[in-house]
């Protein structure tokens, strides 16, 4: 080997006090990110382990309603890329949907605090790093926790979504599907839990049963199942996710007075043990702003930013029907200018065909101490473009707060893998005191209007609208296969009651026609009536 190939090559001559010359393959990589109009900051670029402050790596504005993935193993740093983005996205007027499930992204709302490494970083990165909290609402599901309440109506939420939370499988999936669409068409508003327990029951009874014959019945024992998980799921504390109030998901694309984006942040520590629920009513924010919003195309940046966090329980034990909705729903929402970025460790987490959707890629550090982790690695290794780097190496040695990057460009091609030392957050990194959280919600314009739930009639008062009607725990149990002996001057029960009604008679034929025909659903299932 010549000298001429052994001696490294000399770098092309600077300009008094300008920076080092980037080598060959960092300046192929940094051309890549040199993008001309509005761009959000990740970091600065990482080669051979140094970091060059002159390599920005950037996603282009209008490119973050291409869907993304922020994915690595605990502890390295995911919830600080979520807020880092989520900032530079409000300052830009675009409002933000973040789930904070361990309760530490709330200090979005407060300036942060400087420290000898949040200065070592900024210098690093060439970050001017100035303490700066943004706006924020804060939400709690069922109003369990601190946050403005979020619920939803049973009718609204769905059978497919349902059927999720309560574990059905697909038999029992479809047959929820028959009572709500039963009561889709009669009229009947199952606002909570109560109402839903209501219609099955009737529909199982002697006298409901030639309800369903036109929709294709309803077994006894499909009946018992759905029931019982309905009264199992109420036995935990469910039932205060479903009611009125209903939250209007509009609510997620506000932006402040000073015209930067809120950033709307669901509290979930109160409920993180309930991993099937909360993911699965994230599902329902997405699909009902995907019901709701009008198409805009590619506009010059995102309406909103959803962020997916613990992406992978809402693809656990999914049926295909849930699967292929939610691949739809991603698919078309990009065109009404809403950008998903879901949040996990690896992207095996996530189905090939959502994969394939999402353009923008951040990925942290990964394990690979078991055969299961090593094979982790070699398949997000493969789910990236060609890259420069031995991925497989340096995805084991990234540091806290470094990541493996490659987003689309403003003309929509995939950028070089970049490894990349990401900026530190302006806001506050941890939890905002708990007073002052609950100051913040009182303060909210929106406590008044959802903090109270209203019960007002639906199907359980219309099915129970006669006198003597039962209460809803005895409602609760599927009717028994044999009949009861006939008791002398028996009374007509209150099911008889009111099915034998002219008011009954009347619902199904005059409502089932005009309220259930204003009924519409969605990919999800999911229904809006009322604005």
């Amino acid at each position: 080997m010549s000298d001429s190939e052994t001696m490294p090559q000399a770098a092309a001559p600077e300009a008094p006090g300008s920076a080092p010359a980037l080598p060959k393959e960092a300046l192929e990589i940094a051309a890549g990110y040199a993008f001309t109009g509005p761009a959000l900051d990740l970091g600065a670029l990482l080669w051979d382990g140094v970091c060059l402050p002159d390599a920005q790596v950037r996603i282009p504005l209008p490119m973050l309603n291409r869907h993304g993935l922020v994915a690595g193993a605990t502890g390295t740093g995911k919830t600080k890329t979520l807020q880092l983005i989520a900032e530079q996205l409000s300052a830009q007027g675009v409002p933000v949907f973040l789930a904070d499930i361990k309760g530490d992204v709330s200090g979005i709302s407060a300036p942060g605090t400087t420290n000898d490494r949040i200065k070592a970083r900024a210098a690093d990165v060439h970050q001017r790093w100035t303490a700066t909290g943004f706006p924020a609402e804060f939400y709690a599901l069922g109003g369990i926790g601190h946050g403005v309440p979020v619920r939803a109506t049973v009718t609204d939420f769905g059978p497919l979504l349902l059927s999720k939370v309560l574990r059905l499988n697909q038999t029992q999936e479809q047959s929820l599907g028959l009572v709500f669409h039963y009561a889709d068409s009669k009229g009947l508003e199952l606002v909570d839990l109560k109402d839903l327990r209501a219609v099955v029951t009737f529909l199982t009874s002697d006298e409901g049963k030639p309800e369903l014959k036109s929709i294709g019945g309803l077994s006894t024992a499909t009946a018992g199942v759905i029931l019982r998980s309905l009264t199992a799921f109420e036995a935990q504390g469910m039932a205060d996710f479903f009611g009125e109030p209903e939250f209007d998901t509009k609510e997620l694309l506000r932006t402040a007075e000073d015209g930067r984006g809120m950033v709307s942040v669901l509290e979930l520590p109160a409920v993180q043990d309930r991993p099937q629920l909360f993911s699965t009513f994230l599902m329902w924010l997405l699909a009902d702003l995907f019901h709701d919003l009008p198409e805009v195309g590619d506009a010059d940046k995102p309406r909103l930013v959803f962020f997916f966090d613990e992406a992978h329980l809402l693809f656990n034990d999914a049926s295909k029907a849930f699967l292929d909705s939610i691949t739809q729903t991603v698919r078309l929402i990009r065109s009404k200018g809403v950008g998903v970025f879901f949040v996990t460790q690896t992207p095996k987490d996530v189905p090939a065909d959502v994969l394939a959707q999402l353009g923008n890629r951040v990925q942290h550090a990964l394990r690979a101490f078991t055969p299961d982790d090593q094979k982790a690695l070699k398949a997000t290794v493969k789910t990236f473009p060609n890259s420069a780097y031995d991925l497989e190496e340096l995805l084991t040695g990234l540091g806290t707060g470094e990541a493996v990057v490659t987003v689309l460009s403003e003309k929509g091609a995939p950028t070089p893998v970049a490894a990349t030392r990401l900026r530190a957050p302006e806001s506050l990194m941890g939890p905002v005191d708990p007073a002052v959280l609950d100051s913040a919600v009182k303060a909210s314009p929106l406590h008044g209007r959802y903090a109270q739930a209203v019960d007002r009639e639906s199907a359980y008062e219309k099915l129970n609208a006669s006198r003597g009607a039962k209460g809803p725990d005895e409602m609760t149990a599927p009717p028994k296969e044999a009949k009861p002996k006939p008791k002398a001057k028996e009374q007509p029960s209150v099911v008889e009651q009111v099915a034998g009604s002219g008011v009954f008679k009347s619902l199904a034929r005059s409502l089932g026609t005009q309220i259930g025909r204003e009924i519409s659903r969605s990919i999800f299932g999911t229904a809006r009536r009322r604005r």
